[in-house]
């Protein structure tokens, strides 16, 4: 999948974009998470804008890619959060990422990164406390609350 250029954000930082898959299960929220490649830790679908889509193309792509998910997703950003890529054993490349949200109809059992991670639903609240980036931990606690909705108007 070809790429587009990094786009600048604020300072030196370069914009990414993650997809929120989610699910309602016994009238609660949960979050579909995603081990890390290089480190396993729990992460939301995410990557760099794909070529010739928009944020929530981008975000579908992702969830696809990496999670093998498909479903609806929401056109507009519902949250944001800042990491540190880690680009070499001395480098990071700090990354600005807009949250899609994308209710999700199907997992695949085939897809293209299915032997490079693991996936697993979690309640919000147990998502949020499973994440560590501390921006990313508050935008899923906020969606447990009911504070921001997932739903398209």
């Amino acid at each position: 999948m070809k790429r587009s250029q990094f786009e600048p954000v604020a300072g030196d930082a370069r914009s990414q974009i993650a997809a929120l898959c989610w699910r309602m299960h016994r009238d609660r929220v949960e979050v579909l998470l995603i081990t890390s490649r290089d480190t396993g830790r729990w992460v939301l679908p995410k990557g760099w804008p794909v070529e010739g889509r928009d944020g929530p193309g981008s975000a579908t792509q992702e969830a696809w890619e990496e999670a093998g998910v498909t479903g609806v997703v929401n056109p507009a950003v519902i949250g944001l959060f800042g990491y540190d890529k880690v680009m070499a054993a001395q480098a990071a490349l700090p990354c600005m990422v807009s949250v899609f949200a994308l209710r999700v109809a199907g997992l695949a059992r085939r897809f293209p990164e299915r032997k490079e991670r693991r996936r697993k639903w979690f309640t919000a609240e147990r998502a949020a406390r499973k994440v560590v980036e501390p921006e990313l931990r508050n935008l899923i606690l906020r969606i447990a609350r009911g504070e921001i909705t997932l739903v398209a108007d």
